[in-house]
């Protein structure tokens, strides 16, 4: 029977070598652009070429706007949070691969006893005197120990774990890439926002001062006679309902530089000062290379967390099936006892033990975990499936927004020119008497609206422009994955 152990030894080592190359549950296969229902073309007029869309703020030639986004970049909590959860997937993963190791445990021991009543020997002397010795001894113990055990990953379960937690921790890397652009991409909208605030505030008190000068005008001709005060009340009307919306637009440029202060890691009011000087709403470039709808699967962020999602749940389905089956353990230690220091590696004993265990019944919960972990991957592709559509529409609605105010831009352009120069010849003809207040006041009506149309137009091109760069991906580096920084203890 000895001389056939190592035969038996070996046998076993192989068996468990060739059941571990073999892992439970389905590989994982990445999806095609067909699998996840993307077309070949966009359905809108689209420029097919890509572009470099890393730093795509810098196209508005801003340099205010340059400065807030890089900010936002490194001072924004959503990011910090992001990059946080990030590290926790890395230190995650790093927990899922000490499974694949043996775990080694030391112990070491000092004991010593004492002797603290009896235990002496009594004497009888020769002259009749009786003595006591002895009493008092101790005796000293000393021992160390090494323990280390093994679990078999037969069935591939702790390697599937691992493919788990890689997996989140990819996904992580790219949530924090979808929370970076979605920063950026709401730090340039409000700005757009805000600079759209500031020309209304300029068109609305430049039609205040036309219409103060009409209510003068209309005073002067109700004073001579030669209209009735129905002007002048009218010319009043007008001022006030122009008056009441700067208020309004006040409180809306102060959310949006109070939101862009915040998202770049500031109190609310620290940007006034930076934002004070009136500028333009910033203009890009007129097209946009937006490439073809499968360059989404690579460029999106958020694509490529929801198939790192559906890789983990993929890996999760072998890491229920491989408790359905047996494990073995493998376990041994090593021991040293002594009654003084330097004797302590004289004797050394070690023990080695194996066992194999399995679950009979546990009342169908296994099973269940294998079907919960199916209905799961089922549900990762079908959201992944829904992140790539999403994706889709948000890269043609920006498309038709950009194109739909660059066509507003143009007629209300049309419709300002038009209107400014029917409000000054109305004008001058009511200072003449050649026509009435009403219809000055229609054309001045008519020249306020196509003035704050075309500001309008302009910002919603300047935010579709931006809604196009973030449905796109623009933002990041999209040829390598995200990392966690490197860890600092």
């Amino acid at each position: 029977m000895s001389r056939n152990r190592p035969l038996l030894i070996g046998a076993v080592l192989i068996g468990a070598t060739l059941l571990a190359a073999c892992s439970a549950g389905p590989d994982y296969h990445p999806r095609s652009a067909a699998d996840l229902g993307v077309p070949d073309n966009w359905s809108v007029t689209a420029a097919p070429e890509p572009e470099d869309l890393t730093r795509w703020w810098n196209k508005f030639n801003d340099p205010v706007l340059d400065q807030l986004v890089e900010q936002a970049a490194d001072a924004n909590l959503d990011i910090a949070q992001a990059i946080a959860r990030l590290r926790q997937a890395r230190e995650a993963l790093i927990i899922s691969r000490a499974a694949l190791f043996p775990s080694v445990s030391g112990s070491g021991g000092y004991n010593r006893t004492e002797t603290l009543k009896g235990g002496g020997t009594t004497l009888t002397l020769p002259d009749g005197t009786v003595t006591t010795t002895g009493g008092g001894g101790g005796q000293d113990s000393f021992s160390l120990g090494l323990d280390a055990s093994y679990q078999l990953d037969l069935f591939g379960g702790n390697r599937r774990s691992v493919e788990v937690g890689r997996a989140q921790y990819e996904a992580a890397g790219f949530d924090y890439a979808t929370t970076l652009l979605s920063v950026e991409s709401e730090v340039a909208r409000n700005y757009m926002l805000a600079r759209a605030y500031q020309a209304q505030l300029a068109n609305a008190k430049a039609s205040l001062a036309i219409q103060d000068d009409n209510l003068e005008i209309a005073g002067f001709r109700v004073q001579a006679g030669l209209v009735s005060s129905l002007d002048v009340e009218q010319a009043r009307s007008s001022r006030a309902q122009t008056a009441a919306t700067v208020p309004q637009i006040e409180q809306q440029y102060n959310a949006a530089i109070s939101r862009i202060a915040v998202l770049t890691g500031q109190e609310p009011g620290a940007l006034k000062p930076l934002l004070a000087e009136v500028r333009p709403i910033p203009e890009g470039p007129a097209t946009v290379g937006t490439g073809i709808p499968a360059n989404l699967l690579r460029q999106r962020p958020d694509i490529r967390a929801a198939e790192r999602a559906l890789a983990a749940a993929t890996a999760q389905i072998g890491v229920s099936k491989a408790a359905l089956f047996p494990a073995l353990s493998i376990s041994g230690s090593l021991d040293t006892n002594a009654t003084s220091f330097n004797g302590l590696f004289d004797t050394i004993t070690g023990g080695l033990f194996s066992g194999i265990s399995q679950t009979i019944f546990a009342a169908g919960r296994l099973g269940a975990q294998v079907r919960s972990s199916r209905a799961a991957a089922d549900s990762a592709f079908a959201a992944y499936k829904s992140s790539v559509l999403t994706a889709l529409e948000d890269v043609e609605n920006a498309i038709v927004a950009l194109h739909t105010a660059g066509e507003r831009e143009r007629h209300y352009a049309i419709a300002y020119d038009a209107a400014d120069a029917s409000a000054i010849l109305s004008r001058d003809q009511y200072r003449t008497g050649l026509t009435d207040f009403t219809t000055l006041n229609t054309q001045e009506t008519a020249l306020i609206s196509a003035r704050n149309g075309l500001v309008q137009a302009r910002s919603d091109k300047a935010t579709a422009l931006v809604a196009l760069y973030a449905a796109l991906g623009g933002g990041w580096d999209a040829s390598t994955a995200p990392t966690a920084p490197p860890r600092t203890n």
